[in-house]
């Protein structure tokens, strides 16, 4: 049994968001607040909150200052930010200020589902569109030098630690991974390991955050 807060000024998202979670964890236990003084007060009191679903624009966030308010107060409950922004530095700036996924309210029912899912299973969820979308022109020097992948660190991996990168990249768990290459769970973390080790990456997210602009149709020719 899971109990999330759902911390948004939007009475209707709350509960569309329910009505997700109802459906898809019924033994879930669900809170709804407002604005971030009163999701701190709640979450300060309840003892066994696992997730707090929280929306970037209502009252008190201040941007993503809500957030690092949140994370320092309260550093053991995973947060989520929820969205209408998709913009993809705000995505980043969200995971790197210690939220673990990020899901946009314009996000069709069964991608919140599996949002919800992955990130109630311990993994970081993020948006794949958003991620592997390009950046305006002025910045995309910037982001070839700071985020890509280098030819040869890529062409250090296996066909199959490629193929695991690609889903990775769309933001598939493990499990889903493992289920669509048809191979055991316990083989996709070890390539997984390896992955991050010939990238030179210390997580998921960077190498995901790297692997955002590549062709991977190009390395799987070989």
């Amino acid at each position: 049994m899971y109990r999330i807060l759902i911390a948004d000024d939007h009475p209707l998202f709350r509960e569309a968001i329910i009505n997700v979670i109802e459906n898809s964890f019924p033994n879930c236990e669900t809170l709804e607040t407002e604005d971030l003084d009163s999701a701190l007060q709640i979450a300060q009191n309840e003892d066994e909150l696992d997730l707090i679903l929280l929306d970037l624009n209502m009252p008190g966030m201040n941007g993503l200052n809500g957030l690092i308010t949140l994370r320092n107060d309260l550093p053991t409950i995973p947060v989520v930010i929820v969205s209408a922004e998709e913009d993809k530095q705000t995505v980043l700036q969200a995971i790197t200020y210690g939220a673990v996924g990020f899901i946009t309210k314009s996000s069709p029912r069964d991608q919140m589902t599996d949002a919800l899912e992955q990130i109630l299973a311990g993994n970081v969820y993020l948006p794949s569109d958003i991620i592997r979308s390009s950046q305006p022109d002025n910045r995309r020097s910037q982001r070839k030098d700071d985020n890509q992948i280098p030819p040869e660190l890529l062409s250090s991996l296996t066909r199959r630690q490629l193929l695991v990168l690609e889903r990775m990249s769309k933001g598939e768990s493990n499990k889903q991974i493992a289920y669509n290459l048809n191979i055991a769970e316990t083989t996709v973390k070890a390539h997984v390991s390896a992955i991050l080790r010939k990238l030179g990456v210390h997580n998921r997210i960077q190498a995901v955050l790297s692997a955002g602009n590549i062709d991977f149709n190009e390395y799987l020719k070989r």
